[in-house]
């Protein structure tokens, strides 16, 4: 059996960091009270965890900053096939105001996505065997 993993500083402030980014909803946040809200947490942070090399607190912000603006925003209306909304800025990142307004699923309906040539063809040749 392998060792168990034990944390170092850096991983209980980057667990920590990220719980608070939870707990207080900055996902939800407009950007100005995000950089507002990691500013002061970050300073927060560094007098929690005066052990942490300055590289480490900025990997820290270099963290949290990614989680809060991810590529793909977070929420499941977020999808591939609306990528365009969601680059553009169209939509909102998560909550139900970024669903569709008709109450319709982002994604469509599992039988719409197949196609019916290959399903014919296959029930020709079974039909010949």
């Amino acid at each position: 059996m392998g060792k168990k993993y034990v944390k170092n500083e850096l991983d209980r402030a980057r667990d920590e960091l990220f719980s608070h980014i939870q707990r207080c909803d900055v996902l939800e946040a407009a950007d100005e009270d995000r950089e507002a809200w990691l500013v002061e947490t970050l300073a927060y942070m560094a007098e929690r965890y005066p052990a942490l090399m300055p590289n480490e607190r900025e990997e820290l912000e270099t963290l949290a900053r990614r989680y809060m603006k991810p590529p793909v925003p977070h929420g499941k209306e977020a999808t591939a096939q609306n990528r365009d909304e969601w680059q553009d800025g169209e939509m909102e990142a998560s909550g139900p105001e970024g669903a569709a307004a008709d109450g319709a699923a982002a994604t469509p309906d599992a039988a719409e996505t197949v196609e019916a040539e290959p399903l014919e063809a296959a029930e020709e040749q079974s039909a010949t065997a």
